[in-house]
């Protein structure tokens, strides 16, 4: 009489070998281009086995029209399994994100659930190698206001930094270089996210070709900004103030900067914050989207942030 050992054994060979079937019969419909009959054949394997074996046969089907609908199944299948989130899972869902159509819905959609999955689904931002992949990607399609988003979550700010050097010279004035890289600094710090602020500052400026290697610059607002990091190292209040004060015509020039340096200064240099934001309505319910409810890089950043504005970061 047969084991139960063995027949599990007889159980999982014959499992093996009905899958191996269908595997040669999903290789050979995509080989012929018969798509439909793939996707099927596709989900059947989805439904037979695990998050890594499922991944690993979607290689076959990266070109397919129904990507948005494959890399559904993949997140899906990683929100289930309740593994430890690995570089590799991130690099997939990577993978499959560009693949999918720029202008899909799903696509949306699918970057939602995999930045919430790439924090265990704790309602943070997302996990900063997810969002420095996705920047990377959007960068590739040009789609540069997306990528610089995903570069601010990110702890990329050598890549941020290109990217506004290519955007700079694809999208923007030659009077706005500045203002490309100013932003992204002042960014960044609202993030409390000082390395990076830094690190796109020396690279953006080091790369452009219409900025000098090194300060003092042509565009007082470079200045500023480079005398802004040195501050946020010191943080001495009264240099902060009187900075703010001796530029605040380069300032002007963008009305959400005073917005950025209020924020900056609660965050660095300890003062007060506002009893109530300057926007409502529209406005005011855009920068509250943004930022989110408290949700920062670490434990300080979360508590300053409950306690101050919300800051935009599009």
């Amino acid at each position: 009489m047969m084991s139960e050992q063995e027949a599990l054994k007889c159980s999982n060979a014959r499992n093996r070998g009905g899958t191996q079937r269908v595997e040669g019969k999903l290789r050979a419909s995509v080989e012929k281009g018969d798509y439909y009959e793939a996707h099927q054949m596709y989900r059947t394997l989805f439904f037979s086995h695990d998050a890594g074996a499922f991944i690993a046969f979607r290689l076959f089907l990266w070109h397919w029209l129904h990507a948005a609908d494959l890399s559904m199944l993949v997140l899906e299948s990683l929100e289930k399994s309740e593994a430890k989130v690995e570089d590799e899972d991130l690099e997939h869902l990577a993978k499959l994100f560009s693949l999918m159509d720029p202008n899909s819905p799903e696509r949306v959609a699918f970057v939602s659930r995999a930045l919430k999955w790439s924090t265990g689904g704790s309602g943070k931002l997302g996990a900063p190698k997810l969002h420095q992949l996705l920047a990377v990607t959007l960068w590739k399609e040009q789609n540069y206001s997306e990528s610089r988003y995903h570069f601010l979550h990110s702890s990329d700010g050598e890549g941020c930094a290109q990217m506004l050097v290519e955007y700079s010279a694809q999208r923007g004035f030659r009077s706005e270089v500045d203002m490309f890289v100013a932003q992204a600094v002042l960014q960044f710090l609202c993030l409390k996210n000082k390395n990076s602020a830094s690190v796109v500052f020396s690279t953006y400026t080091q790369k452009h070709p219409s900025i000098e290697k090194d300060p003092p610059f042509v565009q007082p607002l470079l200045n500023f900004i480079w005398f802004l990091l040195l501050a946020v190292d010191g943080g001495k209040l009264t240099v902060f103030t009187v900075l703010c004060e001796q530029y605040q015509p380069s300032l002007k020039r963008d009305p959400m900067y005073n917005e950025y340096l209020d924020r900056i200064g609660q965050l660095f240099f300890g003062v007060p914050p506002k009893q109530s934001s300057s926007y409502g309505g529209l406005l005011g319910n855009l920068l509250n989207s943004l930022m989110g409810s408290g949700e920062g890089e670490d434990e300080e950043g979360e508590e300053a942030q409950e306690h101050g504005s919300p800051i935009e970061l599009d």
